[in-house]
């Protein structure tokens, strides 16, 4: 079977031009039901039932995962026995007439724009990492790009003169990002005293470095923007995804259309962005139940 696990990730990579991320997950997902199978004592992949299926599910559950988790799981699994179709490895594939389980959708968490002014003051611009750290704040919430496409910029991803960013996002798809005034003055700031001093002698494509050379890892961005969250005295958990929402929200409150936030957050169906209109109804609750002499 990890034949066919091998199978289905090149065909991921080389035809889908998924992610490395998204393939992780992918070969996560896959590998926890081969565990189940073994403990099943299930050798043979064309074999397996509807019924077996749903074992799995039942399996998922005493396993203490949540709805979500299982919802991707079941999802990749779908993935898989499509591709093992087209190989002509199964006839029939055995999730067919599973049904993906609900999710309840969340409000996703933003910063107050106060919050926002915070966070991107905190870093100690006389330092280095400081001037550098700033200016992947400021990008992040001018742009609202995804971590794993901010630390994968390069050098050539910028366009000072016309004022925008080339990002690749989810399955290698390219699109341009507007970047506002106060990000790109910080970035040049960075550029032209920050990157050349932490490089020192060395070279990288990398927009975003490490006194190593090398470019920045999501993790390492991660830990950067919770120091930084805990220094500015914010309250609300913070991670790169929160600016990302920030992004949207603030921009939707402003006046801003789905369509053109749609476009800007990479979002290949807008049901997806259509989660921060709730965010705006919600804030548009709270004014009214704060200002209006009858609420």
């Amino acid at each position: 079977m990890n034949n066919f696990l091998k199978s289905f990730i090149s065909y991921l990579a080389a035809v889908k031009g998924l992610s490395q991320n998204t393939i992780d997950s992918y070969r996560r997902d896959i590998s926890k039901f081969f565990k189940f199978l073994e403990k099943k004592n299930i050798s043979k992949i064309e074999a397996l039932s509807y019924n077996d299926m749903l074992d799995f599910l039942t399996y998922l559950k005493d396993e203490g995962l949540n709805v979500r988790s299982v919802a991707r799981i079941l999802a990749s699994l779908k993935q898989f026995f499509k591709f093992l179709l087209i190989e002509k490895i199964i006839v029939e594939d055995p999730t067919t007439h599973m049904k993906t389980p609900k999710i309840k959708k969340t409000i996703p968490d933003f910063l107050s724009i106060d919050d926002v002014e915070k966070l991107i003051s905190s870093p100690d611009c006389s330092s280095l990492e400081g001037m550098r750290d700033n200016a992947m704040l400021e990008i992040l919430y001018a742009t609202g790009i995804r971590v794993s496409e901010l630390v994968k910029l390069e050098l050539n991803s910028v366009n000072f003169e016309l004022g925008y960013l080339v990002v690749f996002g989810k399955g290698a798809k390219e699109r341009i990002v507007p970047t506002g005034d106060k990000s790109r003055n910080s970035l040049n700031q960075y550029l032209q005293f920050s990157r050349p001093n932490i490089l020192k002698n060395r070279t990288s494509p990398y927009l975003f470095v490490t006194r190593r050379g090398g470019g920045l890892t999501r993790q390492g961005f991660w830990k950067i923007i919770r120091n930084h969250s805990i220094k500015s005295g914010i309250t609300k958990p913070t991670s790169p995804h929160t600016l990302r929402h920030s992004f949207a929200t603030h921009l939707l409150q402003r006046g801003a259309d789905l369509r053109t936030i749609q476009l800007m957050l990479g979002h290949s169906d807008i049901s997806t962005t259509q989660i921060y209109t709730h965010v705006a109804n919600e804030r548009l609750k709270e004014i009214h139940k704060k200002h209006h002499p009858r609420s």
